[in-house]
């Protein structure tokens, strides 16, 4: 049983952990989590999209999937499977960052700890995950550099700036619940007078809305990009690209992975899916970079769609804190072990013994992202790209 009278064996795919999230959490909280922006139509869209990708299985191959483990980035993992960069993860549950880190930990999973956790990096990366680093760009670079010194120190594997933030999108349901944080939740990698507007909203007013148009810099560029680079050794993963363009220049720069991300719907509302600017940015950087992906992601096939066309691993986000809701660590740890369960149907299924079989063997057929490009005419076999 979870700490929160959840029987976590019952959970049997992320939708559940969702439903049983959605009954203990409050509304606002559950709708900060939950919600996009505007009209919330990418939000939408990104599941839409992933349904549209359709995978071919082989038969008759003579394997059964092995090891699901590699490296990326130097970072040993277990699983093609990341936690994505999330804010104030004490508003689910008490532990909050550190639960989710253990979760991780134990699954092999790489936990991206986010500058605005409700627990220091310091106390993140003591759990001896494997944790990389987020950032968003603030107006003071002076903190910026002072984080990316505390993200050194503390045996951070990578650092991950978030670009895809110049100012927070219109999130309608916060908006309306005039969302803030509880006092016992703090931005606690940021000095006091840096973090301390996130509790201060008003009527029709996210305050964390209020918060990051005060702190973050919406002149974010290349330029300041190149100076993170100059200025850290640790492996740089630029997140929030949908464009080939933006990738190749990522690439030329020296990042070594941009995750290919609409922000899970919450920033440009009526953006392209994730999962159909992957392939465009994966055949663009050609191997010169690692490409990840994010936004959307809801079960073991979804992982076997992203990295059949190219993702070298997945960012998860939302079903990690429903499961931290439900049930602390044991419940955030239900999700990435559901997530392994049905990766590894997934890939029994399709006739691949191994991730690379996955990646470089597996043909996806027309009606996803780019069918018109991948599909016979009707009644033929389908015919997509094989790797």
């Amino acid at each position: 049983m979870a700490d929160r009278g959840t029987d976590l064996a019952a959970l049997l795919c992320l939708d559940d952990v969702a439903s049983a999230a959605r009954r203990v959490l409050a509304e606002p909280v559950w709708d900060y989590v939950a919600g996009g922006s505007g009209t919330e139509s990418t939000l939408r869209d990104n599941r839409d999209a992933f349904d549209r990708v359709h995978l071919v299985p082989r038969v008759l191959v003579g394997a059964e999937p092995g090891d699901l483990g590699g490296e990326l980035l130097g970072t040993p993992m277990g699983l093609p499977v990341g936690v994505a960069p999330m804010a104030y993860q004490r508003l689910l549950h008490p532990d909050g960052e550190v639960a989710l880190a253990e979760a991780a930990r134990d699954e092999g999973a790489v936990f991206v700890a986010s500058m605005l956790s409700s627990e220091p990096i310091e106390r993140i990366a003591a759990t001896r995950a494997a944790v990389w680093m987020q950032l968003y760009w603030l107006r003071d670079r002076a903190v910026v550099a002072d984080l990316v010194t505390r993200a050194e120190n503390a045996g951070c594997r990578a650092l991950m700036l978030t670009v895809d933030v110049p100012r927070m999108g219109r999130r309608l349901r916060d908006m309306r619940s005039g969302f803030t944080l509880p006092d016992d939740v703090v931005a606690a990698n940021l000095p006091p007078e840096v973090g301390a507007p996130a509790h201060s909203g008003g009527l029709h007013s996210s305050a964390l809305m209020v918060h990051t148009g005060l702190a973050f810099d919406p002149k974010l560029s290349w330029r300041d990009l190149d100076w993170l680079r100059r200025r850290t050794r640790l492996p740089i993963v630029v997140k929030g690209v949908l464009h080939p363009d933006d990738a190749v220049r990522a690439a030329d720069l020296g990042v070594d992975a941009v995750v290919v991300s609409n922000h899970g719907g919450r920033q440009l509302d009526g953006a392209v899916p994730s999962i159909a600017a992957l392939e465009p940015v994966v055949a663009a950087v050609a191997d010169r970079c690692a490409v990840l992906l994010d936004s959307g992601v809801r079960s073991g096939v979804d992982v076997a769609r992203a990295l059949a066309l190219g993702a070298s691993a997945v960012l998860v986000g939302r079903p990690a804190l429903w499961g931290l809701a439900v049930g602390g660590r044991a419940g955030a740890r239900r999700v990435l072990s559901l997530l392994r369960t049905e990766l590894e149907d997934a890939m029994a299924m399709m006739g691949c013994a191994d991730l690379r079989a996955l990646r470089h063997g597996t043909t996806v057929a027309g009606g996803g992202p780019r069918s018109a490009a991948r599909g016979r005419a009707s009644g033929d076999v389908p015919a997509g790209r094989s790797r």
